[in-house]
């Protein structure tokens, strides 16, 4: 009896543990001629990448080659056009000014050529110009401080726009966007107090922009933490200067003190589209309520997460912003398309929790497959009260429906047995899906089994890119998604 005692609690424990991790079962009904609205992909029209200079790399093209063959891909942003790298900003022995564009163009031809256009960042200070030599804590040490002559300043603003536009001309160019600095509310901005030292800057520079060409587009204020839009709106408001866009950002580790000033515990997959929701609604409140809004720089973690921006948990995470984020942002900018990428210096191994959605090596990451397959979604969204669901339908009638399986980063989670009906279509109706997970299409996986090595042989790295094109295939209209699993299910009824 004693014996007894002692094994049925344990043997309970084992059962409570077995049911645990039981994959769940969920069943999915959709409506064919469920009421829709309107879709655009604002998820995958713009991508950050690393500072201007690394565009003229060979592999930094080649992963926007590939960004161009899998994705929606229309903008791409950095920092640093005017770092002293680049060669724009010089001056002679008296002090004047002159301009060289041999790197610019190149820049910009190299997105243009892989049928990409810029969304000019105009940053940072050329230390010549700089009213301090104090630089910013990257390893490429950008000069951050305002002008120490606005004139000058101007002018360069001035010159290099009308650059631009006699380059590429303006039917080009006025189909860019031009943003004034990075992040003036944290570290990349010296000027104190930092807004009102930024709004100087900025005011300067928005018009400097439209002198040189009423049609180009120029706004701010690329804040950190989705910060000063409010009072950005009102001060060019009051003060008359141009502002064709707000622009800010926001990452989902970011702090609620930081985003909101309060002490409440946003998790991680609802932290960016609660600030979305926050800017969205300051803007609608405005003098200005249809200013489009970009987020120019947004992603998970702002830190190095291996489990989280190296591994299959983005493709869930992903696919849930955007259903959160769907009517309330005109473009959100991931950071960053590849880890070409030198911010903290050289990289130094292919997976450590880089921004990129591809790796050192050319190595595509999980996320990457997951934005692929989102690209598939339909330009319509159905009506369907799911929290972990998105229902599109395509121009020709075939139904696009991603299911994503969240679970934190780290954790294994339990897999869920899917099963999906659509009424209104006939039995005939064909299902087929991919999935990307922890073991398909996620090459984090296969470099941990090789032990991880920091310098991957060019076997290896052939083996690397060969494991993330593997994700799984299914037909029907059943699936088994595991933890961190991502499907897009296609439907037709053909």
């Amino acid at each position: 009896m004693i014996i007894q005692n002692l094994i049925r609690p344990a043997a309970l424990t084992l059962c409570v543990a077995l049911l645990a991790q039981a994959p769940q079962t969920q069943e999915i009904r959709i409506r064919a001629d469920a009421p829709s609205h309107a879709f655009p992909h604002f998820w995958e029209q713009m991508y950050g990448s690393g500072r201007a200079v690394l565009s003229l790399r060979d592999d930094y093209r080649r992963d926007l080659r590939k960004m161009k063959e899998t994705t929606g891909i229309e903008y791409v942003r950095f920092h640093a056009i005017f770092h002293d790298e680049i060669g724009v900003y010089n001056q002679d022995a008296q002090g004047k000014p002159f301009y060289n564009y041999s790197y610019v163009d190149r820049i910009y031809d190299g997105l243009l050529a892989a049928g990409v256009k810029p969304f000019v960042e105009l940053s940072f200070m050329p230390r010549q110009l700089a009213a301090s030599d104090q630089p910013h804590a990257f390893w490429y040490k950008p000069r951050v401080s305002p002008p120490k002559d606005y004139a000058k300043w101007d002018d360069l603003i001035y010159h290099f726009t009308q650059h631009l536009v006699e380059r590429y001309g303006i039917e080009e160019a006025a189909q860019w966007y031009f943003e004034v600095w990075n992040e003036p509310n944290i570290d990349f901005w010296i000027g104190e107090p930092k807004q009102s030292t930024y709004f100087t800057l900025y005011d300067h520079t928005a018009r400097a922009v439209k002198r040189a060409n009423a049609r180009l587009r120029v706004g701010g204020p690329a804040t950190a933490q989705a910060a000063w839009i409010e009072p950005m709106i009102q001060h060019c408001i009051s003060g008359n200067v141009p502002l064709d866009f707000v622009s800010t950002h926001v990452y989902g580790n970011d702090s609620a003190k930081d985003v909101f000033g309060t002490d409440d515990k946003i998790p991680r997959p609802d932290m960016v589209a609660r600030s979305v929701r926050k800017v969205y609604d300051e803007v609608k409140r405005s003098q200005r309520p249809d200013l489009p809004i970009i987020w120019s720089e947004y992603n998970a973690s702002y830190s190095n997460e291996v489990e989280v921006t190296d591994s299959a948990y983005m493709g869930p995470w992903l696919a849930n912003n955007i259903r959160l984020c769907d009517g309330l942002t005109t473009m959100m900018s991931y950071w960053t398309f590849s880890d070409v990428f030198e911010e903290q210096g050289i990289v130094k191994t292919p997976f450590y929790g880089g921004y990129g959605l591809i790796a050192e090596g050319g190595v595509p990451k999980a996320a990457l497959n997951a934005f692929a397959m989102l690209h598939r979604l339909g330009k319509q969204r159905l009506q369907l009260n799911e929290d972990d669901v998105l229902a599109t339908k395509r121009g020709d009638g075939t139904m696009a429906v991603a299911i994503w399986n969240y679970a934190p980063p780290g954790e294994r989670g339990i897999a869920r047995q899917v099963h999906i009906t659509v009424d209104g279509l006939p039995a005939s109706a064909q299902f087929r899906s991919e999935i990307v997970d922890p073991q398909h299409g996620s090459a984090l996986e296969a470099w941990q089994a090789m032990g991880s090595p920091a310098f991957p042989t060019v076997q290896q790295y052939r083996a690397l890119r060969e494991a993330a094109t593997k994700t799984m295939h299914v037909e029907g209209a059943s699936l088994t998604l595991p933890a961190h699993g991502l499907a897009l299910m296609e439907i037709s009824a053909r």
